[in-house]
């Protein structure tokens, strides 16, 4: 139940030729508390609700369990959620023994893409995509629960 992954931002888009799959996401946080998040969470037609502890020091390990719920038990929890919901398109890119997440963000967070590989172990080596960017692990202000409270469109740019 740790979760090891590391972040990237993304220079430009010929990751969506490469993609495999894509999803609609939309998500909210119950608790955004860095000690831990909870995290309600629609995938196209599934449902999720997440619990993250806090990060190491590195930003790259942290605690997380995640159960499947029913969308409508999903759907009552989202208008529980704190302010900040969060919509966007994930695309799943393989390659090598690895899988990227690349997430396109929309509403207040447009512009923004993140890409996040998971790891077995923190010093895994694996390939990176020429549009891969700059690396921003353990960046607190790029966690998804972060992203909720103070958007992208309000950052200093």
């Amino acid at each position: 139940m740790i979760e090891i992954e590391r972040k990237f931002l993304v220079k430009f888009d010929a990751f969506k030729k490469q993609a495999t799959s894509k999803y609609r996401i939309v998500q909210g946080f119950l608790n955004t508390n860095p000690e831990r998040t909870v995290r309600v969470r629609i995938k196209d037609e599934s449902a999720f609700l997440t619990i993250k502890g806090k990060s190491n020091t590195s930003g790259t390990s942290r605690f997380e369990w995640e159960k499947e719920i029913d969308v409508a038990d999903a759907e009552v929890l989202l208008k529980l959620c704190e302010e900040g919901i969060l919509e966007k398109i994930r695309y799943e890119i393989p390659l090598g023994r690895h899988t990227y997440e690349v997430d396109e963000f929309f509403g207040d967070n447009l512009g923004l893409v993140i890409a996040e590989i998971e790891l077995n172990d923190e010093n895994e080596a694996f390939k990176k995509p020429d549009w891969l960017g700059k690396e921003v692990t353990g960046e607190v202000k790029y966690y998804n629960s972060q992203l909720s409270q103070l958007a992208y469109k309000k950052w200093k740019h």
